[in-house]
């Protein structure tokens, strides 16, 4: 040792940053088997293989410590509203579109797509997320935009495509194109309706109606993605006038630069490698999509598959979180042993492995219901049970991500620290596309709408419960809860949406996982050794922990 040097550096490890996150998932492998997807694997095992190389995680770390720059002037003046972003953003960019994942289950007619892209969606969750967004806008953008046949034969070429092309310039020069959304405004936030963003037709006296042509004025306090092609936009028409959804280009047809007027970027908590602005709209040029007056409707079919996605991209947050919790506590020492090995830290490890593999299952079931036949069940999965999973697994990363980050100790707190990207990140899927009470008083409201979903539902659940005490007593509860007047009901709404999603995981785990791993999260959520809800409250001596945390990531 050197005469000055006071100690040598030991019992530290970095966060693990070179593995294959398919290869290790044996959850994840079965799930595709079911999904029917399994056409996808040799591709998807590239793909995994490309993102958990350490070279992937280096360009995550740094698209979130370069983040993006707004650039509204040119040298000479111009007004050019552009958002600069690093170089290791277009990388990221670049590799995620290249596995179609912008748009693989509408343009892909085999069985198993949802499967498949669900399974490529959850693992580039895992490494970086904010490159996530460009790609969930542009999936949920694509059903709306073929219901207008001539839009449509303009974008679906640019929408389908797997290249990656970062300039920008007008729609038809474009290889590929990225759509984003526009509904937040300041004094609405997810009350859309007191919207106040206008839209006339254009021309004097105009009258356009469905696919017409509209000048937008007013703003939106949260703009994702500033840099997409295009946004889906609400607006009302005309003064007071009732709500629309517009097709909003960055260039108008004839070339020019349309009025969308980018005023700052959020400086966010987390997300940071993915720009969101605030904008104001300038007569901007639009398109009207849909019918007059039907904008929320038309906005909420994007906004149904833009929820599935934020399920997806918490789950890959938990799976995240896990693996690197369970990676560290095998290898630091303390007391004498590794901290895997201590009972307690056991019983937290087992509980982070438990409740990732759940929000996969739900996840990868979700997924499947978008592609199923559009039976009542099926219907009631996407409708009731999208919302409810997003409100209560996207509470659950925020939490459990930050259980993670404590196995780290002093280490995961620090800024550079995988983990805490990880717990700035969870937030942010909680909160988009409907925070949680949105997204419970959704639940409620499809329930009321049409009652007949909620009985297909229930009685999914209770055969997927197989008979067992606890399942059957969980449905019981969550059908004499449904048997309440509304207003009460409202009051219990997260409490219903928590029944629903504990129910339909612990249904989905005792058909799909192992034994041990569906007995430990059916007696630790809903029987008899439910202690609560922090992290690490089950008693190991009452679960086999082994093959649960060598089933999570072997090792």
């Amino acid at each position: 040792m050197h005469a000055f040097a006071t100690h040598e550096v030991s019992n530290q490890f970095d966060e693990l940053t070179d593995f294959d996150p398919l290869a290790t998932d044996a959850a994840l492998q079965e799930a595709i088997a079911r999904g029917g997807a399994g056409w996808c694997l040799p591709q998807l095992a590239q793909y995994a293989q490309r993102l958990g190389s350490a070279g992937s995680w280096a360009l995550a770390a740094q698209a979130n410590r370069h983040v993006p720059e707004l650039q509204r002037f040119d040298a000479r003046g111009r007004r050019i509203d552009q958002v600069e972003y690093h170089p290791s953003w277009h990388e990221l960019q670049r590799l995620f579109r290249s596995q179609g994942l912008a748009s693989l289950p509408f343009r892909d007619p085999r069985p198993g797509r949802w499967s498949a892209w669900a399974a490529g969606f959850y693992l580039h969750a895992q490494v970086e997320q904010g490159s996530l967004c460009p790609g969930t806008m542009t999936l949920a953008s694509i059903p709306v935009l073929r219901k207008e046949p001539a839009l449509w034969q303009q974008l679906q070429a640019g929408l389908y495509s797997d290249a990656y092309d970062p300039r920008d310039v007008p729609l038809a020069q474009k290889q590929s194109l990225w759509i984003g959304m526009g509904m937040t405004e300041k004094q609405g936030g997810s009350d859309v309706r007191s919207n106040t963003t206008q839209a006339v037709p254009l021309g004097a006296g105009a009258s356009a109606g469905r696919g017409g042509e509209y000048l937008l004025r007013g703003h939106k306090w949260f703009l994702s993605a500033p840099m997409a092609d295009a946004h889906l936009v609400v607006a009302r028409l005309g003064e007071g006038g009732p709500p629309a959804c517009f097709f909003v280009p960055r260039w108008r047809p004839d070339g020019s630069r349309n009025a969308v007027r980018l005023q700052r970027l959020k400086n966010k908590l987390g997300n940071r490698s993915n720009a969101s602005s605030e904008v104001e709209y300038e007569d901007a040029w639009g398109l009207l999509l849909g019918e007059e007056g039907r904008g929320i409707a038309t906005i909420l079919e994007m906004a149904g598959h833009t929820r599935l996605n934020c399920v997806l991209g918490s789950a890959g947050i938990l799976r995240s979180a896990t693996v690197q919790a369970l990676a560290y506590a095998r290898r630091r020492m303390a007391f004498g042993k590794p901290l895997a090995a201590h009972p307690m830290m056991r019983a937290v490890l087992a509980d982070l492995a438990l409740e990732s593999e759940a929000a996969l299952a739900l996840s990868m079931r979700l997924a499947q219901a978008f592609e199923e036949d559009d039976t009542p069940v099926q219907r009631a999965w996407k409708r009731i049970m999208t919302p409810a999973a997003k409100f209560w697994v996207c509470k659950r990363a925020v939490e459990l991500s930050a259980e993670a980050l404590e196995v780290f100790g002093g280490n995961g707190y620090v800024d550079d620290s995988l983990l805490a990207r990880l717990l700035r990140e969870a937030p942010v899927n909680s909160i988009w596309e409907g925070s949680g009470n949105v997204m419970c008083l959704d639940v409620l409201r499809a329930i009321a709408r049409e009652p007949e979903l909620a009985r297909a539902l229930l009685h999914d659940l209770l055969a997927l419960g197989a008979g067992e005490p606890p399942l059957r007593e969980a449905a019981q509860a969550l059908a004499q809860q449904l048997q309440l007047p509304p207003a009460q009901l409202e009051g219990q709404g997260r409490l219903l949406a928590q029944r629903l999603v504990l129910l339909a995981q612990a249904g989905l785990l005792l058909h799909a996982a192992p034994r041990a791993t569906a007995e430990a999260f059916i007696a630790t959520r809903l029987g008899a050794q439910c202690g609560g809800w922090v992290v690490g409250t089950l008693d190991p001596a009452n679960q086999d922990i082994d093959p649960i945390l060598q089933r999570a990531f072997p090792g």
